[in-house]
């Protein structure tokens, strides 16, 4: 079974224009995502709308192309790439561009789940909530929940706590249930992939902001594999900030 891992990166944000290019310790953020993703053995391509990401990822001995700038999601930027070069990827790997400390293992996981059950048409990764991390944090809006089945298929995601533990106090939660938060990295059958760029945007993933509910709800399985790791996505300058010192931490 052939991978490609594809990164999508826009230069337009409205919380962080640039992001890609915003430099950690003197390299690129997409630089730095590339190397992580080459780390797992897979081949790496970077699709942008932007010369100047293209150049910059180029220019550091990788791989990128260019896609239009009308793409609605990563996803369809994800797929538009895939489709440009002709690929024959069996599976396709969707690497957030701002993700910088993503980890080799995390990749594997997703590898290993294609591989072990061949029908698999898409994959994520959850981490089991830190109990001592309190439950204020689980309720943060932006940390998305997800349940699961026995199978390990995602059963829903969501901003809001779930699963809800009926007639036990808020406080008492986190003893009563394990909780489970997603890690926005997928990987997808390519024809899967081709398939679900089609689709419209649903109900519940207007009602929530997330994509990903436009696939359950259309019939798709996500199979899910647990990592012990919770990447470190980069949404503002602030947390540019946040990563410099976490990663300046790893060197000491």
């Amino acid at each position: 079974m052939k991978f490609l891992a594809i990164i999508p990166a826009r230069y337009a944000s409205s919380r962080f224009p640039g992001k890609p290019l915003a430099k950690i310790c003197g390299e690129e953020m997409i630089v730095r995502v590339c190397r992580r993703v080459v780390e797992a053995g897979i081949e790496c391509l970077v699709a942008t709308d932007d010369k100047r990401i293209y150049e910059c990822v180029e220019n550091a001995g990788f791989k990128a192309v260019m896609t239009s700038e009308k793409c609605g999601s990563g996803t369809e930027r994800v797929e538009e790439a895939y489709r440009n070069i002709g690929s024959e990827a069996d599976v396709i790997i969707n690497v957030q561009g701002d993700e910088p400390f993503i980890r080799k293992e995390q990749i594997e996981r997703l590898k290993n789940i294609f591989e072990a059950i061949p029908e698999t048409e898409i994959a994520t990764l959850v981490k089991l909530y830190d109990s001592k991390s309190g439950f204020e944090g689980l309720k943060d809006p932006n940390l998305v929940k997800v349940v699961l089945a026995d199978s390990g298929d995602a059963l829903y995601f969501s901003r809001s706590v779930i699963p809800y533990v009926r007639n036990v106090a808020e406080v008492d939660w986190l003893e009563k249930a394990d909780f489970y938060t997603h890690i926005g990295i997928y990987a997808y059958k390519a024809d899967t992939l081709k398939k679900i760029v089609t689709l419209p945007p649903s109900s519940l993933e207007k009602a929530e902001s997330l994509e990903q509910l436009r696939w359950l709800q259309n019939g798709f399985k996500i199979s899910s594999a647990l990592s012990d790791s919770q990447t470190i996505g980069i949404d503002t300058p602030a947390d540019l900030v946040a990563a410099e010192e976490y990663l300046k931490s790893l060197e000491k």
